[in-house]
């Protein structure tokens, strides 16, 4: 099968590799989408690092080079043994996060902090290929009226969902969402389904400002008013700065952003009683997706290209500030 393979920073090649067969516990599915995220452009432009070099990562067993690609869907063309409820033929989400089951975060249902934390298409090999091969609890099953085009989406609006319930955003509440990418933007436009009446929307960028009016924001710009809760997703200093700035006393930051080390003001952090609140990927979302977009919520409003394999690297990796979220169709 065609596949885009990563052996490290500037590295990604499309070519041939073998169709793995499903082992206990798995399930083979024929590509019909994936995304790119974020995270593989950072792999792509200044890597690894999320993904193993040095040893296999302990739940996928997979050691980079691997195959790219952690936000697909697909249809089963083969089930391992051991695995019960999917059959050839079932058109699938997948949801990409590695658990081991054991331990203490995975036993309390908290399975996005497992000890072994990981995603296939990062730690393991992922979904821009012809063909994937993923552990059965990662399956999601379809219904026929959610199409192919929305399931592609459900990674990132997963991450999106599950900082919201992070925030404990409510509908009286008003929200600012710093960083209007695709994480932003799914954040606005789940916090409209939610109802969350006040949204504001900050980012230089003009046309994503637009896209978050279309999605449900209120306001938009650099003049932000108090708001109760403030998503930062962006994680870089500035946008820290502007969304504690922008929060009310007794508010809350939620960080969504992947930045390294930043700095706040801890002694005018304790006198407003601000809360700062971290986020990472997503836990028990995949069915209340499934649900919205049975209802008609379109989140594939995000997507800007559809762009084939073999332009994975300079139509999506090199995609520039133009494009929102670019899917590949293998």
């Amino acid at each position: 099968m065609k596949a885009a393979v990563y052996h490290g920073a500037g590295d990604v090649r499309v070519g041939e590799v073998p169709v793995r067969a499903p082992g206990p516990g798995e399930v083979q599915v024929r590509v019909a989408y994936c995304g790119i995220c974020g995270s593989d452009k950072h792999e792509f432009v200044d890597g690894p690092h999320a993904i193993p070099v040095d040893r296999p990562h302990p739940e996928s067993g997979v050691v980079a080079p691997l195959v790219l690609g952690h936000e697909f869907c697909g249809t089963v063309t083969a089930v391992g043994a051991e695995v019960r409820g999917l059959a050839e033929g079932d058109r699938l989400a997948i949801e990409p996060h590695y658990r081991c089951g054991r331990c203490d975060r995975c036993r309390a249902g908290e399975y996005n902090i497992c000890a072994h934390f990981g995603f296939a298409g990062l730690m393991g090999h992922g979904g821009l290929a012809e063909y994937a091969t993923v552990p059965a609890y990662m399956a999601h099953v379809l219904p026929e009226d959610v199409s192919f085009e929305q399931a592609a989406v459900f990674e990132p609006a997963s991450v999106a969902l599950h900082a919201l319930r992070r925030s404990g955003a409510r509908p009286g509440e008003s929200i600012a969402v710093v960083g209007l990418g695709p994480i932003g933007l799914l954040i606005t436009l789940l916090a409209r389904q939610l109802g969350v009446q006040r949204i504001h929307g900050v980012d230089p960028d003009a046309a994503r400002r637009e896209l978050a009016v279309e999605l449900g924001a209120t306001s938009v710009g650099d003049d932000v008013p108090e708001v109760d809760v403030a998503f930062e997703v962006v994680g870089v200093q500035s946008t820290l700065d502007k969304s504690i700035a922008v929060t009310r006393a007794g508010g809350r930051v939620v960080l969504v952003g992947l930045g390294g080390r930043l700095d706040f003001d801890a002694f005018a952090l304790v006198n407003r009683e601000q809360s700062i609140i971290a986020t990472v990927g997503y836990r028990d979302t995949f069915p209340e997706l499934i649900r919205l977009a049975s209802q008609g919520v379109d989140f594939s409003r995000i997507v800007t290209s559809t762009v084939a394999l073999d332009e994975v690297v300079e139509r999506g990796l090199r995609a520039g500030a133009g494009e929102v979220k670019v899917v590949v169709r293998p």
